[in-house]
């Protein structure tokens, strides 16, 4: 069947389409600035129909109507990363939480450990030969929404048309929504961060000409593209990208010109940001979007010589341990692409994995605590084990805990912790014998 026809007969309303959801369904949903929210909406207000169906998720950004108190009777979310709109339900036992390595995501729906039997996706409008863009998320969702048996797509105007291994075509989608509202906006940067313009600075030391890049979520790595316009020939492979490395390109610094893997070409999977990279990422050529378990594979990333790691912590105790995704027992984020990246940048070579962060947190009070700590907090999660930990930077320096000993080690991070927590994480070092 001409594909044209064939998407005119498949055409239909958010409302209608998600009435093919039944009762015991799993539901995968794209997520990032990707949720598809005509979608979601009608399948919130068809909630009450419905029962024990399980929404499989990323990280979302948008409203969370879906998982307000009572909800979870008909509607439960499971999240593989916490996200702030869901984060309170599964604080309260109202959603689910579902840890795993960002590399392994996909692999769950891919080999039926998480069989999913609808997909809601959210996509460009077909070109002339009947395929659909990804667009702004593809890592995450093409291979989930491969294994679905029933993919309803929102086909979205003002989605972009991303390249790569990014495309589907219009007769693999059973339901499909046209809708026209905006890319939700996620910009990364904040103006006026002086702590992380500081810790950039450091980062930006370590990076040398000819290397490749992951920048993590958060103000730090985006910052640290601030600091990188006199470097030479950067190249990236990333989960994800935002807005800053456009100057970088416009500047002639990010070429990608000495990339061992995809020379010439950015690799990512998804991006967060504004309107403006939204519009610089359409059919642009400059970048191949992939599926996230082959960006984020460690023996993959490793493939990249000078591969550089920057990504994030909530504590590192004094040996080197890196929580990451939850406050003690709290679980607060997820695991991400963490140590997929640190694990493949140590293995490249001249690789540089860094885990950055502020010496100390505010907390709600206004009291200050060390991010720096001598054991972490009880229940505490380790993302990234004293193993594979090289390079810790705060806004007072650079600890290089590659090859170190526990003695060396918590000297290093002692000197760069915030200097009103330096004589007292001594005192209790030297209580543990570690000095």
């Amino acid at each position: 069947m001409d594909w044209n026809k064939l998407y005119e007969s498949r055409r239909t309303t958010a409302e209608e389409a998600v009435k093919v959801i039944k009762s015991g369904n799993r539901i995968f949903m794209t997520g990032n600035v990707s949720v598809p929210q005509k979608l979601l909406a009608a399948l919130v207000e068809y909630a009450p129909n419905l029962k024990d169906v399980e929404i499989c998720q990323a990280l979302s950004i948008g409203p969370a109507d879906y998982v307000k108190p009572g909800m979870e009777e008909h509607v439960r979310v499971n999240t593989l990363f916490i996200s702030a709109n869901v984060r309170k339900a599964v604080w309260e036992g109202r959603a689910d939480f579902t840890p795993v390595l960002l590399s392994e995501f996909p692999l769950l729906f891919k080999r039926g450990i998480l069989p999913v039997d609808v997909a809601l996706i959210h996509v460009s409008p077909p070109d002339e030969h009947g395929f659909c863009s990804l667009g702004v998320e593809v890592g995450l969702t093409k291979t989930p929404a491969e294994a679905a048996k029933i993919i309803i797509a929102e086909v979205n105007e003002q989605m972009p048309r991303t390249l790569g291994d990014s495309f589907i075509h219009v007769s693999r989608l059973t339901h499909i929504v046209p809708v026209n509202y905006p890319i939700v906006e996620m910009p990364m940067g904040e103006e006026g961060d002086t702590i992380a313009r500081r810790i950039a600075e450091h980062i930006a030391a370590l990076i040398p000409d000819g290397a490749t890049m992951q920048m993590g979520i958060g103000s730090i790595p985006d910052a640290v593209l601030n600091f990188l316009y006199s470097k030479k020939d950067l190249g990236i492979h990333s989960e994800m990208i935002s807005d800053g490395v456009i100057g970088l390109v416009e500047a002639g610094v990010l070429t990608n010109a000495c990339k061992t893997l995809h020379p010439g070409k950015i690799v990512v999977g998804f991006i967060l940001g504004t309107q403006r990279l939204y519009s610089w990422v359409h059919d642009n050529p400059l970048l191949e979007f992939h599926r996230t378990e082959y960006v984020n594979d460690p023996f993959v990333i490793a493939q990249n010589e000078r591969m550089v790691a920057i990504n994030s912590a909530i504590e590192v105790d004094l040996t080197g341990q890196v929580c990451a995704d939850s406050i003690g027992p709290k679980f607060f984020s997820g695991i991400g692409g963490q140590l997929d990246f640190i694990y493949g940048s140590s293995r490249s070579n001249g690789g540089v994995p860094i885990i950055a962060m502020p010496s100390t947190n505010t907390m709600k009070d206004g009291t200050q605590v060390s991010k720096i700590v001598p054991m972490l907090k009880q229940g505490a999660g380790v993302v990234t084990g004293r193993n594979h930990v090289h390079y810790v930077v705060t806004e007072y320096g650079v600890a290089d805990l590659y090859g170190k000993t526990i003695r060396q080690r918590v000297k290093a991070l002692i000197g760069i912790a915030h200097p009103d927590f330096r004589a007292d994480l001594e005192k209790q070092a030297k209580e543990l014998s570690w000095i």
